[in-house]
């Protein structure tokens, strides 16, 4: 696996995704959730609750606490119920660092779906920059990434169930001089219908060691599956045709959003979408590479994801099992040993989604019926894999 996703459709996604951790991270005890009652698994937001204290400081690491520039209210766009959010927040850095944990601090839990920090050079500093000052408004939309085109690693993030993350004392994410980073909020109104719910001005902690120590740099993979889920027997309604779906759906975040589903489409059904609760999709890797840690990302109407390398092979092996998925649990899965893959080797990611919740969950039980696709929305849905590794 080199430095850049597994060969595969090039999808826009903006999801929940993952800083990764090692097997000693903070998040090593997080198993599998139990079964539980929809209502229970599903809720769409964690309970707002005091975060954690951060574990102490290692030798050579310093905290650095970034805040939005200042607070920010979200109006969903285009009738919808969602609205990604891209604030430049700048460590500052004067000298190469390492970033070895985070620990991101939403201030309004009602509304704060999820955050992603990417990390932009410094040579698309200016550009970001500019992004920002010419976009009304503090920050900028940003539906599908960061926006800042040829840039934009994640190296941080928070769901629902995730508090630190801290990397093992070996590994960690390469920061330039000069780098900056874009925090992306994803805001979901679903529970103010849409009207604005607040302001909100959020900040991460960050933990950073110097960047001469000796670490092995870290990366985070995707590997993505569709998401073609149709309208239960008892639902009926005109986005229950898959063709309206995707228009309503293109509607609520732009030309972005066809991408992302034709390409899904096109890498793993070959052009041709396969109605059904349950999808999956390989993705051959491009090198050799160690897997340290794991994590899933699905919405509302998730039941159950996994991750395999070399399915249906002698060297099969499970790297993430979540039969009962929790939204509200996202915290990242470290593998129990380091696992070394090769070129050519296949990771397969495994999606079952249930339609039936959408009448069960209060946040989904006064939506319109319709066949769902991959979409950024809290009401749509997505089956994603992370694999976070350091290339060999």
């Amino acid at each position: 696996m080199q430095r850049k996703a597994p060969t595969g459709p090039i999808v826009a996604i903006t999801l929940i995704v993952a800083l990764m951790t090692s097997a000693a991270c903070a998040d090593s005890d997080a198993g599998d959730p139990p079964a539980a009652a929809p209502s229970a698994t599903h809720s769409g937001h964690g309970a707002a609750s005091p975060p954690p204290s951060p574990a102490p400081l290692r030798a050579g690491e310093r905290f650095v606490n970034l805040t939005m520039p200042q607070a920010y209210q979200p109006v969903a766009p285009s009738g919808g119920t969602d609205e990604y959010r891209c604030f430049v927040v700048d460590p500052k850095l004067t000298s190469a660092a390492y970033l070895t944990g985070s620990q991101f601090l939403p201030q309004n839990t009602d509304i704060v779906h999820h955050a992603i920090f990417f990390r932009v050079s410094a040579e698309n500093a200016a550009q970001t920059r500019t992004l920002d000052e010419r976009s009304p408004g503090a920050g900028w939309q940003c539906f599908g990434d960061s926006g800042i085109e040829g840039d934009g690693a994640w190296v941080a993030h928070w769901a629902p169930g995730a508090n630190e993350v801290l990397l093992a004392s070996d590994l960690g994410y390469p920061m330039s001089p000069g780098s900056l980073l874009v925090m992306q909020v994803h805001y979901n109104l679903l529970a103010t219908e849409g009207k604005p719910g607040g302001k909100d001005q959020s900040s991460v902690r960050l933990r950073l060691a110097d960047g001469s120590s000796k670490r092995r740099p870290l990366d985070t993979y995707q590997v993505a599956a569709p998401v073609e889920l149709p309208c239960t027997a008892e639902e009926s309604g005109k986005l229950c045709d898959r063709d309206a779906a995707v228009a309503d759906v293109i509607h609520r975040f732009g030309d972005e959003a066809r991408s992302s589903v034709d390409e899904l489409s096109t890498w793993c059904h070959k052009g041709k979408p396969t109605p059904g609760s349950t999808q999956h999709c390989d993705y051959p890797l491009e090198g050799p590479s160690t897997l340290y840690a794991t994590a899933g990302h699905m919405h509302l109407l998730g039941r159950s994801i996994k991750m395999e390398l070399n399915p249906g092979t002698p060297t099969a092996r499970t790297l993430l099992d979540l039969p009962v998925y929790n939204f509200d649990e996202q915290a990242i899965r470290p593998l129990a040993e380091p696992v070394q893959v090769k070129r050519g080797d296949i990771i397969r990611v495994t999606c079952t989604h249930d339609a039936g919740l959408r009448k069960q969950l209060p946040a989904l039980r006064d939506t319109p019926a319709r066949y769902v696709v991959w979409g950024d929305g809290t009401s749509d849905e997505m089956c994603l894999g992370l694999a976070i590794a350091s290339a060999e």
